[in-house]
């Protein structure tokens, strides 16, 4: 063969073979675009199946979706209303209270996290002794002594905002005046019963089992007398609210304290525990909470469009409502009778912890039962409807106390 002849033949051989690896080259390519190209309508026709079951109409109607996802009207579907439990007897005790929680929390304590016996790690120590301990199988704040006061741990030290809330739960042991579990919040550094603020002198605000007092202000719940002829020992929630100058003071279910005028603005506050120690053994708080305030709800709702509260509470895992939320459920049904043509949709928010079947079933039931309340109230059914989102939407993270408190919400938006 002659070399002209050779070199040709190599050539064609070569353009043969690069044609043939070029040809599986081509297959494997069409091959992985096809598996990637069928992926990828799998995965949306996944994502359509998935939006058209978790997708909820105005009017409660949507193609494949299930009882627990879909909104709850309470008259018109009361056979897919999940069941919920209303605590009428402890709500009516609470009938009147005109109480709502700030919008926002930036302090809350959760103790089911700490460790009995140990100082909780949230606060500081001012004076005496104080341990997590537990009462009725709930971790608590223990003053382990007369005269122990702890503040909470902030970034700042002045943390309190203009318009501001707190509330804590008080354990009242004894029912005596010189027995009795007597507990201080000062809104001032140290130990004293009164500091100077702004060249004003400012007394601690005091609160035992059956009054309040804040110097000159203050004074004894109406229930006391029947208190005292059953007495037994329990638990009273303490709640304040600060607007700019005002104060308010709040003692279980009454208004004890009413301060048009402050004459100063509360920076920071601490909590003490004062009682003869040779009768009183478990004096005790919980469920702290600060919240910073905001805007009238009429406000929020024809700016946003929405409100969110974080003033609607349920016992753990539950949706029983409990007796405190009915500040804020009053102050809902003032706002609806006052403008008839306002409709919400009642949307439940859990945190991350547990579940998210359970988050999101519960969410539902804790919805239907504001919807139920409120329909109860006097609201017209058909101004409402319910929504439980669980914890799919978080607003916070989830690392934090504040966090989870902030996700924990209900929120109300116009329809």
């Amino acid at each position: 063969m002659k070399s002209n002849d050779l070199i040709l033949t190599i050539l064609v051989s070569l353009i043969l073979n690069i044609s043939l690896l070029g040809q599986f080259d081509l297959e494997d390519i069409v091959r992985k675009n096809l598996e990637k190209n069928t992926e990828k309508k799998v995965n949306s026709s996944l994502d359509e199946a998935f939006d058209e079951a978790t997708n909820v109409e105005s009017d409660g109607n949507a193609s494949g979706e299930t009882s627990t996802e879909k909104n709850t009207n309470i008259e018109n579907n009361a056979d897919q209303t999940p069941e919920v439990e209303i605590s009428h007897e402890e709500l009516k005790l609470w009938s009147k209270y005109d109480f709502v929680a700030g919008e926002k929390v930036i302090f809350e304590d959760d103790l089911s996290i700490e460790e009995s016996g140990e100082f909780p790690s949230r606060w500081d120590l001012l004076s005496g002794s104080v341990e997590v301990a537990s009462l009725d199988g709930e971790n608590v704040i223990h003053f382990s002594n007369n005269n122990s006061i702890i503040f909470p741990l902030m970034d700042k030290k002045d943390f309190l905002p203009e318009v501001f809330t707190i509330e804590f739960d008080v354990f009242i042991e004894k029912d005596g005046v010189d027995r009795s579990d007597f507990y201080k919040i000062r809104f001032f550094e140290g130990t004293y019963s009164s500091a100077k603020i702004e060249g004003k002198k400012v007394n601690t605000l005091d609160v035992s089992w059956k009054q309040i007092m804040m110097g000159d202000f203050g004074g004894k719940t109406k229930s006391y007398m029947d208190e005292k002829k059953n007495w037994q020992p329990k638990w009273k929630h303490v709640a304040l609210a600060f607007n700019k100058r005002s104060l308010k003071v709040y003692l279980g279910e009454e208004r004890i304290i009413n301060i048009p005028n402050l004459g100063f603005k509360p920076k920071m506050f601490s909590i003490g525990a004062h009682y003869d120690d040779r009768y009183i053994k478990m004096s005790s708080i919980k469920n702290i909470r600060v919240n910073e305030g905001g805007k009238k709800l009429y406000d929020r709702i024809m700016e946003e469009g929405k409100f969110v509260t974080r003033g609607i509470l349920f016992e753990v895992s539950k949706a029983t409502i409990n007796g405190e939320s009915m500040g804020t459920i009053n102050e809902i049904v003032k706002l609806m009778n006052k403008y008839p043509d306002l409709k919400f949709r009642i949307e439940g928010h859990t945190d991350s912890d547990g579940d998210d079947s359970f988050n999101h079933d519960l969410s539902e039931k804790r919805a239907v039962a504001i919807n139920s309340l409120l329909v109860e109230h006097g609201i017209d059914s058909e101004r409402l409807e319910s929504k439980g989102l669980g914890e799919s939407k978080p607003v916070s993270e989830n690392t934090t106390p504040e966090g989870k408190a902030n996700n924990r919400r209900v929120e109300f938006i116009k329809i």
